[in-house]
């Protein structure tokens, strides 16, 4: 069996591209997968679930002389966003769409898979197909799940970010933390609603909005070293209804990012503290709801990525490019705090749109030379 050309790995990314599912639904994409997986079943594969996560698939290849289990990651789901595209392969689904490039990490990861299906490798490999990148943390739910446990554990972890900014086919990434760590920020404020023209006898829960909203701003500012970076934004903000009436209820959402566990956990402490001294000043009651799940940053661990970096700067076929530190989120962190591993960036060279936008539009082109790349760097650390 040849490795997947060009064409057949544009077709695989298309045919994903057209079923884009959201996290923990991935079902038609799990059968789109595994009728792939297993037209190319061989000897030395095996291939399981997770019934904890259904739509989650992991596939082990047993090596020859194993030393160790070398882990390949990919996540499967798709976003909320209606495609505006205009491609002739665009989602079919309505208000669902692969804005974030899983399509095309689906493809690479394929592409890696059935060339180690078709010639054994020396190591013991595990393939995982991941739901529910994008949101509720689906690495973590398969960890907790306990499959990889056993033959099923694997000795170290790799995976791909597609980015948009980056030419075709280039690979990118550099020692220590590639990817920020996240937490969802969800407060509600509850006071008591009253007339516009009685301020004294209600209790605005808008005003106390405002003042969290100001007051998280001075969390980075005067808590984060300047040197390592954080972000507090408060993306949305919802209250009232009419000009003339004081809202009784407020709702706040927002992000945390930063690029160190240990600042993630300071910058959560100060939200519930500002929350709570913001409910004391203005008569109101808060709800505070802090969610990290998986979303630790995404640590790429010394020796497997000086190996990585050494041997793609040092291989002609391949296009590389030390990283610098970004401030996305991805749940494969949580996968490089249990297990040795390795992130990178693979360009897809669309620099008009960023990531998670309708009209991302990622170049084929990139795809055969990551799998390409994977595939000769596999081979190099098998050796």
């Amino acid at each position: 069996m040849t490795d997947l050309d060009a064409d057949a790995l544009i077709a695989i990314r298309r045919g994903l591209h057209q079923i884009p599912e959201l996290a923990l639904h991935e079902t038609r994409t799990h059968d789109y997968l595994m009728a792939k997986i297993q037209s190319w079943q061989s000897s030395w594969m095996t291939i399981k679930g997770v019934p904890e996560v259904p739509t989650a698939i992991m596939v082990r290849l047993a090596g020859t002389d194993p030393r160790r289990t070398i882990g390949y990651r990919t996540d499967i789901d798709a976003l909320p966003v209606t495609e505006a595209t205009g491609l002739p392969f665009a989602s079919t689904i309505p208000g669902q769409m692969h804005a974030c490039g899983h399509d095309v990490h689906m493809a690479v990861a394929l592409g890696i898979l059935q060339h180690f299906a078709a010639n054994q490798p020396r190591d013991n490999m595990l393939f995982f197909f991941q739901p529910a990148e994008e949101e509720d943390y689906g690495g973590y739910r398969v960890y907790q799940a306990g499959a990889f446990t056993g033959e099923w554990q694997p000795d170290e972890f790799f995976a791909i970010h597609d980015n948009p900014a980056l030419p075709a086919g280039q690979l990118a990434t550099r020692q220590g933390t590639l990817f920020a760590g996240t937490t969802e920020i969800y407060l509600t404020l509850r006071g008591l609603s009253g007339h516009a023209a009685y301020p004294q006898r209600a209790k605005d829960s808008l005003v106390a909005a405002a003042a969290f909203i100001m007051q998280v701003q001075t969390i980075v500012s005067r808590n984060v070293d300047p040197l390592r970076g954080g972000v507090v934004t408060i993306g949305s903000l919802h209250a009232g209804t009419v000009p003339n009436i004081i809202p009784g209820e407020a709702k706040l959402s927002g992000t945390i990012r930063a690029f160190r566990q240990a600042d993630i956990e300071m910058m959560q402490q100060r939200v519930r503290d500002i929350a709570n001294g913001v409910a004391a000043t203005y008569g109101v009651e808060a709800d505070l709801k802090l969610i990290q799940g998986g979303y630790m940053p995404v640590e790429n661990a010394p020796e497997q990525t000086a190996d990585m970096m050494d041997f793609m700067a040092a291989d002609p076929d391949t296009d590389f490019a030390e990283a610098e530190p970004a401030m996305t989120g991805e749940d494969f962190g949580f996968l490089t705090q249990k297990f040795p591993g390795t992130m990178a960036w693979l360009g897809v060279n669309d620099p008009e749109h960023t990531l998670h936008s309708d009209k991302l539009s990622p170049d084929e082109a990139s795809i055969k030379p990551g799998v390409a790349a994977f595939i000769r760097f596999f081979n190099h650390r098998m050796q």
